[in-house]
């Protein structure tokens, strides 16, 4: 592949999607098409990709740098400045290849982002296996081909022409075998046929795929060969990936949002079934959604309307959901995970969290440990067997193995200027409705008494207590609520009690 070059045409407006976004950065799986699209061109390996921008360029250019930072590949960059049609966007991809570059150019486009390696791979060994072809173009037979440009065929079978829907003549409309706008090129010939072009169609533009025509009648060889051939082609050779997308789903266009869902609902259908395939149990593949970058290790059950996002890797013998939202969440074996939303979380072995847990970035729960129910917790480290079991708040904490929190747990870490944080100690028992005003410590051992609001360190082995003597108001409501239903109750009660007082003098 090192005599290779890919192409990648990034340029357009996508007016369409009716989106103040760069349409190639609207994401599938996770991932911006655009970065589909390039990972798909790098993991061939060519010798070089370029990829052509234009439109909202000052937004796309630094997502490429940084795709191509993240996959160590020198990623070229040729500007598109005036979208004058995709012949003279091929031109400015040419413009970023070495002078002299004669290898074969494969051409591909962000908006079709499931368009994977294994596909651009068998087209190039198709292109090559006839000698002395100009053209290969990537076809389809969708079941309804209305907006696609029409493959032409003569009377052998050869390519004869791609015609664009506003250009069709009559009994061309009937073809059903269209053009997807991928290609693989002789660069000498795609050099010289884009710069002779011209403007003389429905749509005053320079139709890339006039290139065929010119082909034809320098008596060049163009070949179009259908995305079903070359997906059988892969699998026969062993160089089949299990989360690619299959059939014709595997070079749709995204011109729009409902298009932007059909495609993500076919890539995200691909890659659930990778996953049980690898010994992942779905209950709902339906309603289960798992982004690219996601691991999951066997043995591991999801259970209905579980989100699976960014880096999130699950290990072994999992129980994850039902309604469960995790990004970029790490979770050790066998743990378990109930209606929970978590982001950048670490999750230790046999740990159970939720249902109606909250986890916040910074958060680590240690082997065996446990945030239970409407627990929220954020930039805190959990120990080893430690349980924060309900109805609490733990921010910038670090607590120790063998703790238990009682109900209600709060620690108050913001003074209204800066972040402070509590540290607990190993084997540290506290009441229920404790509030940990930081920066404080609680040493080890220690315990603290229900309803305490804990200022001061506490000594290791110590019971900290903060409790005032109560004090009963006799009459309050009555006073200060008069004509009340509390008030009329109390003084029912009072009234019954002074009867039965009474009573009780009466017989002594």
């Amino acid at each position: 592949m090192s005599e290779t070059a890919v192409v990648i045409l990034a340029a357009g407006a996508g007016t369409r999607m009716r989106s103040k976004k760069a349409k190639v950065l609207h994401r599938v799986g996770g991932r911006t098409m655009l970065e589909h699209t390039i990972r798909a061109a790098c993991d061939l390996a060519p010798g070089h990709v370029v990829v052509v921008v234009g439109h909202q360029r000052e937004e796309v250019i630094p997502v490429v740098e940084q795709i191509g930072e993240q996959l160590g590949q020198n990623l070229v960059i040729a500007v598109q400045d005036e979208q004058l049609g995709t012949g003279h966007a091929a031109a400015c991809g040419l413009s970023g290849l070495p002078d002299g570059f004669d290898g074969d150019v494969l051409l591909t486009a962000a908006d079709v982002p499931l368009l994977n390696s294994d596909v651009l791979r068998e087209l190039h060994n198709a292109h090559l296996a006839t000698s002395g072809t100009a053209v290969t173009i990537l076809t389809f037979r969708p079941e309804n081909p209305f907006g696609y440009g029409r493959i032409t065929r003569d009377a052998s079978g050869d390519v004869d022409a791609i015609v664009e829907q506003k250009d069709l003549q009559t009994g061309q409309h009937e073809i059903n075998e269209v053009n997807s706008g991928v290609y693989a090129f002789d660069a000498a010939h795609l050099r010289s046929a884009t710069a002779n072009l011209n403007t003389d169609n429905a749509q005053g533009e320079l139709y890339l795929t006039d290139v065929v025509a010119i082909a034809r009648s320098e008596a060049r060889h163009v070949h179009a060969v259908e995305i079903n051939t070359l997906i059988a082609a892969a699998k026969t050779a062993g160089a089949w990936a299990d989360a690619n997308v299959t059939g014709d789903m595997c070079v749709a266009g995204v011109n729009d949002r409902a298009q932007l869902s059909a495609v993500s609902r076919a890539y995200n259908d691909a890659i659930v079934a990778s996953h049980m395939r690898a010994g992942v149990t779905i209950e709902d593949p339906a309603t289960t959604w798992i982004e690219a970058g996601v691991t999951i290790g066997p043995d591991t059950l999801i259970y209905p309307n579980v989100q699976l996002r960014g880096t999130t890797a699950i290990g072994e013998a999992c129980e994850i959901g039902p309604d469960t939202t995790l990004t970029n969440v790490t979770v050790g074996t066998a743990a378990v995970v109930i209606r929970t939303h978590g982001t950048d979380a670490e999750l230790g072995a046999g740990s159970t969290i939720g249902p109606f847990a909250y986890l916040r970035p910074g958060t680590k729960l240690g082997v065996k440990g446990k945030i239970g129910t409407f627990v929220e917790t954020k930039n805190s480290t959990i120990g080893e067997r430690s349980k924060v079991p309900h109805l609490s708040y733990i921010g910038d904490t670090t607590i120790g193995t063998g703790v238990n929190l009682g109900a209600g747990a709060i620690t108050a870490n913001y003074d209204d200027i800066a972040k402070h944080r509590t540290e607990i100690g190993d084997e540290v028992h506290t009441g229920s409705h404790n509030v940990f005003v930081a920066p404080v410590r609680i040493g080890e051992g220690a315990k603290t008494g229900a309803g305490a609001v804990i200022r001061k360190d506490v000594p290791a082995g110590a019971l900290a207590l903060s409790v005032a003597p109560q004090r009963n108001v006799e009459g309050w409501v009555e006073t200060n609520r008069p004509g009340t239903a509390a008030a009329d109750a109390a003084a029912r009660v009072r009234s019954a009690q002074k009867a039965d007082d009474g009573a009780q003098e009466e017989d002594g």
